[in-house]
Order: C-alpha cells, then structure tokens, then sequence
C-alpha cells in the first residue's frame, strides 16, 4: 500500500462543483499521486463514480481503497455493495476494502464476505476503519489475518491513537491510515506550525503531512479539489525533518499522556 494517497471525502455531493473535483483527480493522478482513497458513503456513491470517469482512458490505475457501510455491512449486504461500488469505479477489483466504521452487523458476518469477495478477485486486501483498540482486539479475535490497515483520524493535532492504538497496530505491522490529516484545515492556522514550518524551509501543509509520513507505520490520504494544494500536498514526499524539528513538534503538539477515545469526523 502506498504511504500517500488521495482523499475523497464530501466529494460528489454536488452536480456543481463535480467537474472542479474531477479535475483535481486527473490532476493529482498526473502528479504522480499512487492511491485514491473513496466508500459508498462519499456522495452516496457520487465521489466512487467521479474516481471511475478519473480513471477512465488510463493505462496503469493507482492503488483504490472503498468502504461499506455498517448498515450494509452484513453477510450478503457487503458482497452486494461491493459489486456497486466496483460498478460505480468501473473496476474488476477494489485493492483494499474497508468496513467504514463498527456498526450493528456481525463482525464474522462482514469479514466472512470480505474474504468470500477475496477469492473471488473482486478484493485485494480488507481492513477496518474507525477502530479503537477495543475493536481491533475485537476484530483481531475474529480473523487473525486482519492486517491490511485501520483508517482513523489522525494528525497533529488529534494524536490519541499515539497512546494505545497505534502502538498495538505496529506491534502486529498494521498500517494506520490517517485521514484529515491538516485536521480539516484547522491544523493550518496554528502559528507553531507555521514558524516551524518557515524553519523548516516547507509550508505549514507540507510540515504537517511530513510528519505524518514519518511515523512508521503510518500512510496519509489528504483531500483537496485545488491543483495549488494537491501540488503542495504531494510535495511533502520530498520534506525531511530533523530531529530537532521532531521535537519542537512534540513541544508545540504534545502526545498523549492518558487513553483518549478515538475522534471520528
């Protein structure tokens, strides 16, 4: 799975701005952008059918993560959105398939169909999204084999994961994927992050996904329908921190000292 990739959240949801957000699909993909992550949730399957007109007429098609939603997510009910969702992408396969968040289904029922639409090739991988500890150990209990990754909100300045979570995931090589990654936007107009930034020689954006991508084991799926930005963002490949700077970081933006609930937006 690659470590960046790009986000889809609220996209299409509107007939008006969807030529906009195409754009910005073509656009990060011709940058060189390796992932897209999108779920049937996103526009009520708006945002899937503008990834398939932005990967219509490509040759080689970067890496594609989905979700189901709980309230979908039994045994028959993922298997059938699963086909919509390829249906709307226009795809034979979905790389890396997620249950959105834990919800009334049977967790044995939906991994049971995740593995069922495995080998049948209409997934590569499957995963979670929005667990805390609890549920990964829970999830963990069902199928041992879960270990593709756990999406969950995760940046600078919302590091509760860092406490138990996150740890336990590196302990098992589980990937943390962590959407809104400049906290939507907040995380932009912190002046540490920007004095941190200027001394860093990048933008605040491009500090904020850098450190990001340093942690192991963590992967990010910023969102933006702007070529400035998705220009930016994709630029924070190239960002090295020094120790120096991690630690200021860690001043400016304190881990966590106790368990916090995990956030979701």
């Amino acid at each position: 799975m690659p470590v960046l990739g790009l986000g889809t959240w609220r996209m299409g949801e509107s007939a008006r701005r969807s030529a906009g957000e195409l754009d910005a699909l073509k656009y990060g993909l011709d940058l060189g952008y390796p992932m897209i992550d999108t779920a049937e949730m996103y526009g009520e399957g708006g945002a899937e059918e503008i990834v398939g007109d932005a990967l219509a007429g490509r040759g080689a098609r970067p890496f594609i993560v989905s979700k189901v939603y709980p309230h979908n997510a039994s045994r028959a009910g993922t298997i059938a959105a699963c086909e919509r969702s390829l249906k709307r992408m226009r795809l034979e396969r979905i790389d890396l398939y997620l249950l959105h968040w834990r919800g009334g289904a049977r967790l044995e029922e939906t991994f049971e169909a995740f593995h069922r639409l495995k080998d049948a090739g209409k997934i590569g991988d499957f995963g979670v999204s929005n667990f805390d500890l609890d549920d990964m150990e829970d999830a963990a209990e069902v199928d041992k084999g879960l270990n593709a990754t756990n999406q969950v909100l995760y940046c600078l300045s919302r590091r509760g994961p860092e406490f138990d979570l996150l740890p336990w995931m590196r302990m098992r090589a589980i990937p943390l994927m962590a959407y809104s990654p400049l906290d939507q936007g907040g995380l932009l107009r912190k002046a540490a992050l920007k004095n941190l930034a200027d001394e860093a020689g990048c933008t605040p954006a491009q500090l904020a996904l850098a450190w990001l991508l340093a942690q192991p084991g963590v992967v990010t799926i910023p969102k933006s329908a702007s070529r400035e930005r998705l220009k930016e963002n994709f630029a924070a490949l190239e960002v090295k921190l020094t120790p120096q700077i991690l630690a200021e970081l860690d001043r400016a933006f304190p881990p966590p000292r106790t368990k916090q609930p995990l956030e979701m937006l």
